[in-house]
């Protein structure tokens, strides 16, 4: 008999070979098989993963019905293969061929099936890149907690092209930004300025790898499956309650056109603490009761002196505590000898004992939720009876489409949720930082210029940094009020940066507190930096002064990277500037020590690629 361990193990290797997942699917895998870190790949694991397949094809189907059973909700998505590299069409059976054998169709089928049925959203298409992707990365958890398919959307707009607007609209449908996302934010430029670049999603993530995971499909496709023309998918993203419910799915025999049920936005977090589900535990010891069909509630309870007392410590108009001062208010209790952990879950049951529970977020890497990212993992305290479970409020809903209005992007930690349990938050942190992946050339050119700056420092590490500029600048949120004062505040910290990565040259390494850490070896392989030695900022600066200067105080800029064959391998797309940034994040995943502004949604993308590739923390300053 295989262990599990090594069918884990060879999972890895068999999803880079699709023959080989063709075999998995004709045996039915569970999932969470190929939720493995990366290895290295080599020789000898290829004839395991061979050996270990001739066992596989008759094992692999009991051992995945075995573990489907014993599987509680929500019900984990099976991957389906499907292919995102087309935009998809408005292809008729007609045009198309018979329905019954087109396998882009069937692809979206089966990923539907897996489902209770569709979570939608409405996406504010007018945010820029990064703060999109933290709304799709929510979206996807809250489709998994309610065994949903998750649609989102289509496309996204790119603002500025590097080039000539010409240039980039022989590529991408050039649209003007305010009209199409139903906004006049930038009315008040010039019209060149206003025109944005509408382009598939596909392009800023890997939507294929994605959905080995987690049943997601576009607005577009889910037109398509319900025999719906494309082109009325809404340019600012909100879900059409009305056309988007005029088809009737070409799979059903029922005939019906898809019902809906909305959240109204003032009901999803307004007065209580949102969570992702209530533990069983949870709710026997606090007397949740629910009627079926219906959104439960708590047991009345009175309010003992200790929940008083943490009641007093709580800030006005705040609905959860933090964990320091449950310490204070609740560790004064406890035994100080007590190891961490048995401390901790000593002052948890204090807690449950007395009508509150243990939470689980994100503090951010600058103690700030403005960056969303999913590398500082914290513990934070609530009243139970302020606690409400997205599973359980709308899990029960049987409606197709379970729609969210409006936005709850801002003023939330990551997943717009918390999390009732540590196992739930570090599946959350895989998705963000193992799931969402970015696509192959963009990973392929990141590396390539991440060399090319190695060569530039003399074979020593290198440093960046982000420098936002653009509306920061005319906001005045940058960090300085000039130009040059900016650039020598980003040096200064570079210096210290430089001096870190001396201290940490000579180990031992540490990793983000993430699931899967495995710590980048590359600061004790290569020597630290030189006094003066090169320099890398990413910046949306395109004054050609400014660039200038920068040039001359040592700065490398991407221009000064890639080449015209990386333009032409890597395609089309990276005229765009928002694709260029992506690549530029992806850079700065590579650098030994990494410097940004925290109020800029970019810091935080790059914060968590460092953390999947194993940075030390030490490495990194965000800047408040």
């Amino acid at each position: 008999m295989v262990a599990e361990s090594d069918i884990t193990v060879t999972a890895y290797y068999i999803r880079r070979n699709p023959s080989i997942i063709s075999l998995l699917l004709s045996v039915q895998v569970p999932t969470h098989i190929y939720l493995t870190k990366p290895v290295q790949y080599t020789p000898t694991n290829r004839i395991l993963v061979v050996t270990v397949l001739q066992i596989l094809q008759l094992v692999l189907a009991s051992l995945a019905r075995k573990m489907l059973r014993t599987t509680s909700h929500p019900v984990p998505f099976a991957h389906i293969a499907l292919n995102d590299s087309q935009s998809p069409s408005n292809i008729t059976s007609e045009q198309g061929g018979s329905l019954e054998v087109d396998p882009e169709l069937d692809a979206l089928r089966h990923i539907v099936s897996q489902t209770k049925g569709f979570y939608a959203r409405d996406y504010s298409l007018w945010l820029g890149w990064n703060n999109m992707r933290y709304i799709i990365e929510a979206a996807v958890l809250h489709g998994r907690i309610l065994n949903r398919t998750t649609i989102i959307p289509s496309y996204v707009y790119a603002r500025a092209c590097e080039f000539d607007n010409s240039v980039c609209a022989a590529y991408a449908t050039m649209v003007n930004r305010g009209d199409a996302t139903s906004t006049d934010e930038w009315r008040q430029l010039p019209i060149e300025k206003q025109m944005a670049w509408r382009i598939p999603v596909s392009l800023m993530f890997n939507l294929t790898h994605l959905r080995e995971t987690h049943a997601v499909i576009t607005v577009s496709e889910y037109l398509r499956l319900h025999n719906i023309s494309a082109d009325v998918e809404a340019t600012n993203g909100r879900w059409d309650t009305d056309l988007y419910h005029r088809g009737v799915n070409i799979f059903s025999d029922s005939g019906a056109e898809p019902s809906l049920y909305v959240i109204k936005n003032e009901l999803y977090d307004a007065g209580i603490v949102r969570v992702d589900q209530l533990p069983q535990t949870m709710r026997e010891r606090g007397g949740w009761n629910t009627t079926h069909g219906q959104a439960g509630s708590w047991t009345i309870t009175e309010e003992t002196p200790l929940s008083k007392a943490l009641h007093d410590a709580m800030t006005s108009r705040a609905s959860v505590l933090d964990w320091d001062t449950v310490l204070i208010v609740v560790g004064g209790r406890h035994d100080q000898n007590e190891t961490e952990s048995s401390s901790t879950s000593s002052i948890a049951n204090t807690l449950e004992e007395n009508g509150w529970e243990v939470l689980y977020t994100y503090g951010g890497a600058c103690a700030s939720d403005a960056t969303k990212d999913v590398v500082v993992p914290i513990r934070q305290a609530a009243p139970r009876n302020l606690l409400r479970g997205l599973y359980e409020d709308f899990g029960f809903i049987e409606q197709d489409v379970l729609l969210l209005e409006g936005e709850v992007h801002l003023g939330r930690k990551p997943g717009a949720l918390k999390f009732s349990t540590l196992e739930s938050r570090e599946r959350y942190t895989q998705t963000v930082l193992y799931d969402f992946r970015l696509t192959d050339n963009v990973v392929e050119l990141a590396d390539l210029l991440s060399n090319r700056m190695v060569e530039k420092a003399g074979g020593r590490m290198w440093m960046g940094a982000h420098m936002r500029r653009g509306d920061f600048a005319t906001l005045k949120w940058t960090m300085e009020p000039s130009f040059e004062a900016h650039l020598a505040r980003i040096k200064r910290h570079l210096q210290d940066g430089r001096d870190i990565l001396h201290f940490v040259h000579r180990g031992p390494l540490y990793t983000y507190k993430v699931p899967l850490g495995q710590a980048d070896r590359m600061p004790l392989l290569l020597d630290p930096p030189a006094d003066h030695d090169q320099f890398y900022i990413a910046t949306d600066e395109r004054d050609s002064t400014n660039l200038t200067y920068l040039r001359n105080q040592g700065a490398v800029l991407i221009s000064d990277l890639l080449t015209t064959d990386d333009r032409r391998t890597f395609g089309w797309s990276l005229m765009l500037t928002d694709v260029l940034s992506v690549v530029e994040q992806a850079t700065l995943a590579h650098a030994a020590y990494f410097y940004a502004h925290a109020h800029s949604s970019v810091a935080g993308g790059v914060v968590n690629l460092r953390a999947s590739h194993g940075a030390d923390p030490r490495t990194a300053l965000l800047e408040t």
